[in-house]
């Protein structure tokens, strides 16, 4: 009988792999890098190939797995199986991808946006405790996003839902954004957000700080830098974190009353922020949330790191039991 499923997270720089048990527990993970030379056509090649070798290395039986499910960057048809303007990957047009791997493996597939994969993953074993109606933030180099809703994971008339980073929170006198517009979420709380944030308010705070001093002298300095600084007392890092906080706070404040979900659950490398974060954030999120999300809505940290990819991947895979 099925009883595993495996999951597969496809990134830029590496794709990681992960066979875990029907309720979400891994058994075993690995990696391999992501080779996107030559418009990307080694990728599918090389997750079959993987994918083979271990099931191969440990002499298990395909029947012993439900499917495969995987995360990817760019924008995915759900249906065909199919990614296109993935960027990072170099595939910018639309490649067959879970067709391919289904017939090399012999397993069902199905595949979904990585930003998405992961809300599944937080949702399920992570700090949702698989509650059906969670909304997941992931702070990085960029903000990305996930909207559980009743137990589906919402993805739009043309599966742009969730692009959470995109919400525009500064509309007067925002920084530009890669896609075009000015003052996204994704400008002032990402990793870079929060740097870009820090050099404008260096120019005009006046008081004494090792930051500002940093910033001054055209120092390097990283986000975990500045909330470090913070949370030792920091005036000028303080100040920079407080509206990161707000902003952050201001867009979870609409969502939750939006969407009232039991919990919007913040995760990414800025996360590691942890507690001194959330706390600020949650303050902002309740200023401005309506009342009654704002005392049913929790505002909770990612447990699960660099796992939620996989597990959340894996969790696709689930839809083929009993089919």
């Amino acid at each position: 009988m099925a009883n595993k499923i495996i999951g597969i997270d496809l990134g830029g720089t590496s794709i990681k792999f992960g066979i875990l048990t029907l309720e979400g527990e891994v058994q075993d993970k690995w990696s391999i890098p992501t080779n996107i030379l030559e418009d990307g056509k080694h990728i599918v090649p090389d997750i079959i190939a993987s994918i083979n070798h271990r099931i191969d290395l440990y002499k298990l039986d395909k029947s012993d797995f439900v499917g495969i499910g995987m995360g990817t960057p760019g924008t995915v048809n759900i249906e065909k199986g199919t990614v296109k303007a993935a960027f990072n990957l170099n595939w910018e047009n639309t490649q067959e991808v879970g067709p391919v791997i289904a017939k090399a493996v012999g397993l069902p597939f199905v595949l979904d946006n990585d930003a998405n994969v992961a809300a599944l993953g937080e949702a399920w074993v992570g700090a949702g405790e698989n509650n059906p109606d969670v909304v997941f933030i992931t702070l990085g180099t960029g903000v990305g996003g996930g909207i559980i809703s009743a137990g589906n994971l919402i993805h739009g008339v043309a599966g742009a839902a969730g692009e959470i980073g995109h919400i525009c929170v500064e509309p007067h006198d925002g920084f530009a954004c890669t896609c075009g517009n000015f003052g996204c979420l994704e400008t002032l709380t990402s990793a870079t957000g929060i740097v870009r944030l820090a050099n404008k308010f260096a120019e005009e705070y006046e008081g004494v700080s090792d930051i500002k001093a940093a910033i001054d002298n055209g120092d390097m300095v990283t986000s975990k830098d500045i909330f470090v600084a913070a949370e030792a007392g920091d005036s000028f890092a303080l100040t920079v974190v407080d509206k990161f906080a707000y902003y952050l706070g201001f867009a979870c404040a609409n969502l939750g009353s939006t969407l009232n979900p039991d919990s919007i659950v913040i995760g990414g490398g800025v996360s590691a922020a942890g507690e001194f974060l959330r706390e600020k954030v949650e303050a902002y999120f309740k200023k401005y949330a309506f009342s009654t999300v704002r005392n049913t809505t929790k505002i909770k940290l990612a447990v699960l790191g660099n796992d939620a990819g996989i597990i959340g991947a894996a969790s696709l895979a689930l839809k083929f039991k009993g089919e």
